[in-house]
């Protein structure tokens, strides 16, 4: 049996035109970056969390899970589906811990005991392989999902924007608090920061 591993803007926001380089500027670009391309739930602190599968899919994943290693505990399960997806999804503890109790109440899984470990492990049960062998195509489509979810991941990477991001905004603000800085200072700067949008947008 084998189961897979694995608001675009115009233009600079009116906040960065003209001679805006203080706290519009700051805060406009910063946060409105972070926000949008952050790795977490809507953009900032960490993987993508969400309602991606269907339940039946995800009490087949875990099955599939459990299939290739056990005993695993909950915490196991959650990595195990960070991993496969590059971070981008994995079911919370309040979603994955009941599901291993229905589990175990369909007869599916059974807790085990594992070694060196105080937590509560799970494993299959000839019932549970046999629903497995059962929904084989369905739990292979699910795990090439998530696959894919972790290749979109690792093509969409923004660490290498946010660090430019950053480094331009240091900058900018840097040249705008330098005594000799005035209104034509902040309009090239405006230009420039146009010109750098307006460019991206081509590509």
């Amino acid at each position: 049996m084998h189961f897979h591993k694995g608001n675009r803007g115009h233009g600079p926001s009116p906040r960065m035109r003209g001679n805006g380089f203080g706290p519009g500027f700051g805060g406009g670009f910063g946060e409105g970056f972070g926000r949008g391309f952050g790795p977490g739930p809507g953009g900032g602190g960490g993987p993508r969390r969400g309602k991606r599968f269907a339940g039946e899919e995800l009490r087949l994943m875990v099955l599939g899970l459990l299939a290739e290693e056990a005993p695993q505990h909950g915490y196991q399960l959650i990595r195990s589906f960070a991993a496969k997806s590059g971070d981008a999804y994995s079911p919370s503890p309040g979603v994955l811990y009941p599901l291993l109790t229905l589990l175990a109440d369909m007869g599916l899984a059974e807790e085990v005991a594992a070694e060196g470990s105080s937590r509560r492990s799970y494993g299959l049960t000839d019932a549970g392989r046999a629903e497995l062998e059962a929904k084989r195509d369905v739990i292979d489509a699910a795990f090439a999902r998530l696959s894919a979810m972790a290749e979109q991941a690792g093509r969409t990477d923004a660490a290498p924007i946010k660090r430019a991001m950053m480094n331009l905004r240091t900058a900018s603000m840097q040249r705008m608090t330098r005594g000799d800085a005035d209104s034509e200072t902040a309009l090239a700067i405006a230009a420039l920061l146009d010109e750098a949008a307006q460019k991206i947008e081509r590509l």
